[in-house]
């Protein structure tokens, strides 16, 4: 909403993904199949965890957080999304923008600490097998969920806070697909000073410390491998950490990939091709990188299958 200074923003215009018209339609399939593939794979990830009683360990506990967290960011970013390829320009009220951020940064956040809550199981059932059930129990699996849950919570709310107490005054054309901070910033006609600080700190201390529960664990994982004499038992850790490895290298990679840029090269067009792949391509790969990976959620998927056959048959 361009104007007055005095005029206040009650609504901000999404430009999308893209302004050419003849990518509009294959990008719309494009993104309506992927987002379509997350909702059935982490719905279906969801169930299986909670009905198959082959997989009710903790490493099945947090998978079905993860999925629970994939689905929520996922959601929160791609309806929103399709709906930019339909409608011209795409609206989105001042507090539906402000809702959006909340909820994405609170699943968007609680996936780092989850992740590394996996990496901690994985040391765990590597390193001390022993203990493995009294140190993992389902109490300390919950203690690990909700802490994570409520420290986001609290972080997305601040954040959230912080970026809409600013002044909207002038512009309200968001160079994104979403309400995400950075473009949200750019628009505003108050001192962002503050407010970046924080997110920096806070971004910074998130991603950090949970990369870093992650590459000990794993560093203490590898060295105890190393120490196996049996190949077979050096086979079978590896296994069972190459899901979770795979999921935490491309997911992290790419969130470093998109705050490491230089402030000079820095663009909302490489922000965009980013935030697409971990707003929607990585919830959708997921899911399939544990079904594929891994023989027990493929064996519980089979025995769902059978189930159902036999009910309809």
């Amino acid at each position: 909403m361009e104007g007055h200074n005095l005029t206040m923003v009650t609504e901000f215009i999404l430009l999308g993904v893209t302004d050419r018209p003849e990518l509009q339609a294959p990008l719309f399939l494009l993104f309506l199949v992927i987002y379509l593939i997350s909702l059935l794979g982490n719905l279906g990830m969801i169930i299986l965890t909670q009905v198959d009683p082959g997989l009710q360990t903790p490493m099945y506990f947090f998978l079905r957080h993860l999925a629970l967290v994939d689905l929520g960011y996922s959601t929160a970013v791609g309806p929103k999304m399709l709906e930019n390829f339909v409608l011209h320009p795409n609206t989105i009220s001042y507090y539906c923008c402000a809702a959006q951020l909340a909820v994405f940064l609170l699943f968007i956040g609680s996936e780092l600490f989850i992740l590394a809550a996996m990496s901690y199981d994985r040391y765990v059932a590597i390193c001390r097998p022993l203990l493995y059930t009294v140190i993992m129990s389902q109490k300390i699996c919950w203690v690990l969920v909700m802490i994570s849950y409520l420290y986001c919570t609290f972080v997305s709310l601040l954040v959230t806070t912080k970026v809409f107490t600013l002044s909207f005054c002038r512009y309200n054309v968001i160079s994104h697909f979403y309400c995400d901070n950075l473009p949200l910033l750019s628009l505003a006609c108050s001192d962002t000073h503050e407010t970046e600080m924080i997110i920096l700190l806070i971004s910074s201390v998130s991603l950090i410390s949970s990369l870093l529960v992650i590459l000990i664990s794993y560093l203490l994982i590898f060295v105890a491998i190393l120490r196996m004499k049996s190949a077979e038992g050096r086979h079978k850790a590896f296994s069972t950490c190459g899901s979770h490895l795979t999921v935490v290298t491309v997911f992290y990679g790419t969130l470093i990939f998109m705050y490491s840029q230089p402030k000079s090269s820095h663009s909302f067009d490489t922000d965009k091709v980013a935030s697409i792949f971990y707003t929607l391509v990585i919830p959708m790969l997921n899911p399939l990188i544990y079904s594929l990976r891994n023989k027990d959620v493929k064996g519980a998927l089979q025995r769902s299958l059978r189930k159902l056959c036999n009910i309809f048959s």
